[in-house]
């Protein structure tokens, strides 16, 4: 008993020693070691509330973080990366584009602030006129976010893909496939009703495609955002046909339609005229044209030996080598060089612009003595285009057209 008491009395003073002002004493005399990492806490009253609140809401932050971060897979790190590289490359385009958007309305005469679209296609075409027959291959000044498309993929917290099928590599394509067949057994229950209640199944319950066509592989992936093999592509269109053949496919025309393109229909050709005799007999034709200033009128004479003749002289009547080239090129490009005689007039404007007349009345004319094939040929390498470019004239204040006058401060 007198144990017990002793060693209840001295627990009780060690007790009363370990304070916090004492701590230093007392650690020394019992020899215990103070811990670098524990965090004291004071207890008094004295402490705000605000601060109270203030470290809780610190610490919910960091517990928050540091959560998310585990949630966070390496998959779902490396795609926030790839997104977080697209945007900035993004946002220095778009700081190109709007650059290069004000240089072209200041040389256009626009107001940078109000040019649209419409006026920077127009703009280029100006500048940058282009007989190529791909429109692709041709100069253009398109917003980045239209040109460089990126396919945005939607993850949760987990990192786990919102869409069903995102570990097909294709989800798009393959979510395609799944509504092709879920619309077939939409179709074939209906088509199930319609036999049992004795329904006639009518023409005018299968869909119409006449003057529409599926789109192109290309077209396909850029809707999709998703790179197709031809046989993938082959495989969409084969599953498209068999759903359209459905003698109830307008019940599902609104999808079918969403993947077809209406075909432009040529309303017009171009009237080519007919050759006419002279007096021997031989077959001849006119064409007039212009370039710039310069006017010309060409007749072509069948059944020739190849001589040219403008306004009274042999080619010689261009002194640069160039714009008898430009003469040449239509005979040569048809294969008529040496079959036909040509005689042309041709006034005003400079010899650049009247080398450009008489090439395009040559060409003009020569439609007549060619078939169809040739003049779709001529039509490609842009001798059947009229070149409607002129000199642009000079502006107030200014040292020409575009050039300015040198500004020097002192």
């Amino acid at each position: 008993m007198r144990m017990a008491v002793s060693m209840f009395t001295r627990l009780l003073n060690i007790r009363n020693v370990m304070n916090i002002n004492n701590f230093n004493a007392a650690g020394s005399s019992i020899s215990i070691i103070q811990r670098s990492d524990v965090i004291s806490k004071s207890y008094s009253s004295v402490t705000s509330q605000g601060e109270e609140d203030v470290n809780l809401l610190l610490s919910d932050e960091i517990y928050r973080q540091k959560v998310s971060e585990k949630k966070l897979n390496k998959a779902m790190k490396a795609y926030m990366q790839r997104s977080k590289d697209y945007k900035e490359f993004i946002e220095r385009q778009v700081a190109e584009y709007n650059i290069g958007k004000r240089h072209l309305a200041n040389m256009m005469g626009l107001n940078p602030e109000e040019i649209s679209k419409k006026d920077i296609k127009e703009s280029i075409e100006y500048l940058f006129p282009s007989g190529i027959y791909d429109k692709l291959a041709r100069p253009m000044m398109i917003p980045p976010e239209e040109l460089h498309k990126r396919k945005e993929a939607e993850f949760d917290e987990s990192g786990r893909p919102h869409h069903f099928l995102f570990y097909t590599a294709k989800p798009n394509y393959y979510e395609i496939l799944h509504k092709i067949a879920g619309s077939m057994i939409y179709l074939n229950k209906i088509e199930d009703k319609k036999v049992a209640m004795n329904i006639e199944l009518t023409p005018e319950n299968k869909i119409n495609l006449v003057g529409f066509n599926w789109l192109s592989k290309i077209e396909l992936e850029t809707l999709l955002l998703e790179e197709l093999k031809p046989e993938e592509y082959e495989y969409f269109v084969k599953s498209m046909d068999i759903l359209v053949d459905h003698p109830l496919s307008k019940h599902v025309e609104s999808f079918v339609m969403t993947y077809r393109k209406q075909l432009t229909t040529i309303t017009k050709k171009a009237e080519i005229p007919k050759l006419e005799y002279d007096s021997n007999n031989r077959p001849f034709i006119v064409a007039i044209s212009g370039r710039k200033s310069a006017k010309s009128e060409v007749k072509i004479i069948g059944e020739g030996s190849g001589n040219i003749t403008i306004n009274g002289k042999d080619i010689t009547y261009f002194d640069n080598i160039q714009c008898r080239e430009q003469i040449i090129f239509p005979l040569i490009f048809t294969h008529m060089n040496g079959k036909i005689d040509i005689e042309a007039k041709v006034y005003g404007g400079g010899p650049s612009g009247q080398a450009g007349a008489i090439r395009h009345a040559i060409s003009k004319a020569l439609r007549s003595f060619v078939d169809e094939q040739m003049i779709e040929k001529m039509r490609l390498a842009g001798l059947l285009t009229v070149d409607w470019r002129k000199r642009e004239r000079k502006k107030w204040g200014q040292e020409g057209a575009r050039r300015r006058f040198t500004w020097k401060k002192r």
